[in-house]
């Protein structure tokens, strides 16, 4: 089968054939940076690095964007709460830092630590949405050039009613809106679907450029379009976000982009369903918003929460839950130790078994079966659990040799490429912790128990786990 996804825009899966051969130009849109991300937000975030990560496996080319929306409606709030001075500048000769920075820097730091926090693989760009006003100006000139705006009280709207295929992407219809009507608002439900806005005059207390557009800011939607244009060109194969960005946002970014180009704007559309915890909405209000540093903070091993996030389907929604969470620990536990009994085999590195090589490629081809289908992530955990079962019980048997362990151990590398859950990452602790671990072995030679014990109980404190074994002590980090 041929890789294939399921399209938010034709509402079916289709086969993915990229516009230049080998090579996928992906955007992906980022955060706004106003506060932490929340596990929601990283929800998307992975299902996004997981659909890179695969389309690398598969041997494409990826050019990935993800914009940093720095410049947006709850960006300007948080500003004017804060008595900062909000012009900008001249559009065309901004300087390196603006003050719009000061409230912006420091989440943009906290979300790049937080992706490597959770193995989320660097983008190729990530353009902040401050330093390209002069493409959105150009763009939206370029919109005003085809007569589908109009100006009022200093802003620039686009007129819904004159872009047919409007509502293409959620399914609203553009007889059911509100002709003539106006929004200024960067977010908005389905109900006061009317005409957007793509420069917002000046107002008072609000952050301005100086253009030639007169003095104001862009709004929310021709940031994603001014940017993803320059950077991957006016066609490109993949636009992905979470389901609530169907629509206002990408429902706006196809009318203003195709508009201003006569050509179509994206290939293929994906959405990753909303997150819920504890079978509720996440709110603040409801106790149940979590960031990623909270749950770090309570003790939850970062890569379990990538794996907790990503093993249900991208297009389900996703109940979090703290029973989840430590339920998706104890599978990757059953991975990691066999990964460790696997090392422990001995013996000749004599071919493997012609009933081992059946076995990985049926598990290979299995996967990349489930992973060609829309990147059907529970089938594919699934297999490398039959895997796990398959080699536990060959172990068990003494019909595992060192050949049959190493060709195992290779699927699960190859496939940590792209889930990022299975290997652990012993990090930089790894000569400490194998040093206490020759002075407990020493200890307890020594019959110091005492001192064996205090060894013992620090580094299960640190959530390091011992397994005394007959080939000797071993150790792996507390998923």
């Amino acid at each position: 089968m041929s890789l294939q996804f399921f399209s938010t825009l034709t509402r079916q899966k289709e086969e993915f054939v990229p516009i230049e051969k080998g090579r996928v130009r992906l955007y992906t849109c980022g955060p706004t940076v106003y506060n932490y991300a929340h596990i929601g937000n990283f929800r998307t975030y992975l299902f996004e690095d997981l659909l890179r990560r695969y389309l690398k496996f598969r041997g494409y080319q990826v050019t990935q964007v993800m914009n940093i929306t720095d410049v947006e409606d709850k960006i300007i709030r948080t500003a004017a709460q804060k008595g900062i001075e909000l012009f900008q500048g001249a559009a065309e000769n901004l300087p390196e830092k603006i003050p719009l920075d000061e409230i912006t820097d420091p989440f943009i730091q906290a979300f790049h630590e937080d992706r490597h926090t959770l193995r989320i693989e660097d983008a190729e760009h990530y353009p902040r949405a401050t330093r390209y006003i002069p493409q959105m100006v150009s763009l939206i000139q370029r919109i005003i050039d085809q007569g589908v705006c109009y100006e009022s009280d200093g802003s620039i709207y686009f007129s819904i009613q004159k872009f047919p295929h409007y509502g293409c992407l959620s399914g609203h219809r553009i007889d059911e809106m509100k002709a003539g009507a106006r929004v200024d608002q960067d977010e908005y439900e389905k109900e006061d679907a009317r005409d957007f806005v793509l420069w917002k005059g000046r107002r008072e207390g609000e952050a301005y450029w100086q253009t030639a557009l007169g003095e104001g800011r862009p709004g929310w939607h021709i940031e994603c379009s001014a940017m993803s244009m320059e950077l991957l060109g006016e066609t490109f194969d993949i636009h992905c976000g979470g389901e609530d960005n169907i629509f206002p946002h990408h429902e706006n970014e196809i009318a203003q982009s195709e508009c201003a180009t006569q050509k179509r704007f994206v290939n293929y559309w994906l959405h990753s369903r909303h997150l819920m915890v504890e079978g509720r909405k996440m709110a603040k209000s409801e106790g149940n918003f979590f960031t990623l540093r909270d749950l770090v903070e309570r003790g939850f091993d970062p890569v379990t929460i990538r794996f907790a996030l990503l093993r249900q389907h991208y297009r389900d929604s996703l109940n979090f839950t703290f029973d989840g969470l430590k339920a998706a620990g104890e599978e990757r536990r059953r991975w990691t130790d066999l990964l460790l009994r696997l090392d422990e085999i001995q013996g000749s590195e004599a071919a493997p078994l012609p009933s081992t090589r059946d076995l990985v490629q049926d598990i290979e081809d299995r996967l990349i079966a489930a992973m060609d289908d829309d990147l059907n992530t529970p089938q594919a955990v699934a297999c490398l659990h039959d895997l796990t079962t398959q080699a536990n019980k060959r172990i068990d048997s003494g019909d595992l040799a060192r050949g049959d362990a190493g060709l195992i151990r290779e699927v699960f590398a190859r496939w940590e490429n792209v889930f990022g859950v299975i290997i652990e990452d012993r990090g930089v602790l790894d000569s400490e912790i194998e040093a206490l671990i020759e002075e407990r072995i020493s200890s307890r030679k020594a019959k110091n128990f005492k001192r064996s014990d205090e060894i013992r109980d620090h580094l299960q404190a640190i959530g390091i786990i011992l397994e005394d074994t007959p080939q000797g002590t071993r150790w792996k980090r507390q998923a």
